[in-house]
């Protein structure tokens, strides 16, 4: 007898049958139609494959083909025929890359609202948040040699679409070490309850997380007719638009701590209608001005020994040497007329704290999309990034609604092991 090599112990393979229970679950997408050209493959079956590949945490699109040609009875349960090769590498980018997002978010959607329907999820307190995706690229290789690797000008020649972003690690207590990365960040609302993902976008690395916040719960509100009662944020998400957005509009908490570069600068001292400098001196008047960055009504002082006559007379330059005042006009304050949104939250309060402490479940979120590779994309540009990142999102909540369906309520958040282990 003729004795063949195995590579692997087939028992070690996961179970087809498993898997084949676990997608009775996704719902499908639309298949093209084409009436010339070679016979496509299934998109729902590539579908299948990509969660299996994000489950299994299979590196690249290469060790998915790999498993599948070595596997026939785990290829029928996805859906390709077992008598036939595996689809090539290049079906499986072809479908990240030319698939729009938007079809896979519909599948994302009907999960969500198939959980919120089971009264596993409500979406009543959502936290928001954002991960960066680091792309494969030289540039974010500290170990090549490049000239001016993080100049935000020099857009990398592997990905047009990625763009500069930063990382913040806290090392330490108070100590933080900030990373430069070419790449993305993965934006969500998730339920705080649940630690689901309830809405996701992804953009490139550039776009800050508040100018897509109220967009986003705009959108997921609509789509999913959510009563949002409490929005959970760091204070990166401290702009005034959105906290009057999430307060007026949502008629929902805004559990936003203050954004330490959003108060008033000090310096200057209010004695009855008067700014007092630092320098000790009746600051000078000037006119109102709402800039257009804020669109905020502010009262305007600046230094008086620039603008005053009478004051410029006594002193030749600032009593207290303040540098503004030699390298431009001194000091200049603005005060605000008009009342700030802020003045309506209560920061200090039990429940005020209690609520921000529930942020630290979108974080645990994250770090069970990462657990299946989400961070690590074997693609390039923003259309591929974001069928690589829904994708995970997608395994996600597939395997909440499974759990819950199966009668195994407490392991809606088992995305490593509820499938190996407790489906049968």
């Amino acid at each position: 007898m003729v004795s063949s090599e195995i590579f692997f112990n087939p028992s070690d393979l996961p179970s087809p049958f498993k898997y084949q229970t676990l997608f009775e679950s996704l719902p499908k997408i639309e298949e093209p139609f084409y009436k010339t050209g070679r016979k496509p493959v299934s998109r729902n079956c590539l579908l299948r494959a990509s969660i299996y590949k994000a489950l299994r945490r299979l590196a690249t699109l290469s060790d998915l083909t790999f498993e599948l040609n070595n596997n026939p009875t785990l290829s029928k349960a996805l859906g390709f025929n077992p008598l036939l090769p595996a689809p090539s590498l290049e079906r499986f980018s072809s479908f990240l890359h030319d698939l729009p997002n938007e079809t896979l978010q519909s599948v994302h959607h009907i999960l969500v609202k198939k959980l919120i329907n089971a009264d596993v999820m409500t979406g009543e307190i959502l936290a928001m948040d954002s991960c960066p995706i680091v792309v494969t690229l030289k540039e974010n290789n500290l170990k090549t040699s490049l000239k001016d690797r993080f100049d935000k000008t020099q857009i990398p020649d592997g990905d047009a679409d990625a763009r500069l972003g930063i990382m913040i690690h806290y090392l330490n207590p108070f100590q933080k070490k900030v990373r430069y990365f070419w790449g993305y960040r993965n934006h969500i609302l998730s339920d705080t309850a649940t630690e689901l993902p309830i809405w996701e976008i992804t953009r490139p690395a550039n776009v800050h997380e508040n100018k897509i916040a109220k967009s986003m719960m705009q959108d997921a509100k609509k789509a999913l007719n959510l009563k949002i009662n409490a929005v959970i944020g760091d204070a990166n998400y401290d702009t005034e638009d959105l906290l009057n957005f999430i307060i007026k509009d949502l008629e929902a908490q805004a559990i936003i701590p203050r954004n330490p570069r959003n108060l008033p600068s000090k310096g200057y001292q209010i004695k009855g209608d008067k700014i007092i400098c630092a320098a000790g001196l009746s600051m000078y008047r000037r006119g109102k001005m709402r800039p257009k960055r804020t669109g905020i009504l502010y009262q305007q002082y600046s230094c008086p020994i620039h603008y005053d006559p009478q004051i410029r007379q006594q002193y030749i330059v600032c009593p207290n040497l303040h540098p503004k005042f030699f390298k431009g006009k001194g000091c200049n304050v603005l005060i605000r007329i008009e009342p700030s949104i802020r003045e309506q939250m209560d920061y200090g309060t039990i429940d005020f704290k209690e609520l921000y402490n529930k942020r630290s479940s979108v974080e645990r979120v994250f770090s069970r999309l990462l657990s299946i590779a989400m961070q690590n994309p074997t693609v390039r540009g923003l259309q591929a990034i974001r069928n690589h990142v829904t994708i995970a999102h997608i395994a996600v909540l597939l395997i909440a609604l499974t759990a819950y369906q199966s009668g195994h309520k407490d392991k809606i958040r088992f995305v490593k092991s509820f499938v190996p282990n407790f489906m049968t």
